[in-house]
């Protein structure tokens, strides 16, 4: 672990979790982490996370953070605790089926596509919001709990921070719908722009290169 980095990012939590996120890392680099008490960890690929988790301690609470294809949901859903993904409700079938065949709830979080500039990236559209929340709060075995936000690819903070505000404006339009107890987890925030994130009201970072390179 690189020790400077991390206390830099506990620092400023100020409530909210960290997401440690594991892509390309072993597994003595991650044990580094959970010898700390970290115990949220990501993964962004499906073949990734099923070869990493079973070597790994019980007791982490893996998180999903990638484009997830139908077909993989069935493998690595015994190993997740969140999906942070959740994108169309295709997936959510799926998951559904598959959460209910293993006697298994999964908290979940619809990812959603706020940055107009990105436009290779994946996430449901804002204007889909409510409707989309209440289809799959219908499902019994997904616990629908909030929402994921990826910021732009720029170096203006201005640009960025303007995502993220109209990232918790839909987290609260959320929570003011169905209730702060249902709706909890603001997923913003990654290496290069937690901070904004943090500033702008984010309750969970997902971060991996600033905690693992110098």
């Amino acid at each position: 672990m690189i020790r400077n980095h991390y206390e830099t990012v506990k620092n400023s939590l100020n409530g909210a979790e960290l997401c440690i996120v594991t892509k390309y890392r072993n597994t003595e680099e991650i044990l580094s982490y959970y010898a700390e008490g970290e115990r949220i960890f990501a993964e962004n690929h499906a073949q990734e996370l099923l070869a990493k988790a079973p070597l790994l301690p019980a007791d982490i609470r893996w998180q999903f953070i990638g484009h997830l294809q139908r077909n993989k949901v069935r493998s690595i859903l015994p190993y997740v605790s969140c999906i942070q993904s959740l994108d169309s409700l295709e997936l959510a079938k799926v998951i559904e089926k598959e959460a209910a065949r293993i006697g298994k709830t999964v908290s979940v979080l619809a990812e959603f596509h706020l940055a107009e500039e990105d436009e290779n990236k994946t996430g449901l559209l804002k204007e889909d919001a409510l409707s989309f929340f209440a289809e799959v709060m219908k499902y019994e075995h997904l616990d629908l709990c909030g929402i994921m936000v990826m910021g732009p690819h720029t170096e203006d903070s201005e640009r960025i921070c303007s995502v993220f505000r109209e990232g918790k404006a839909l987290f609260d339009e959320l929570q003011n719908t169905y209730g702060s107890d249902r709706i909890r987890i603001l997923s913003m925030g990654m290496s290069s722009d937690y901070p904004l994130a943090l500033s702008c009201g984010s309750t969970m970072v997902r971060i991996g290169t600033y905690l693992f390179q110098e």
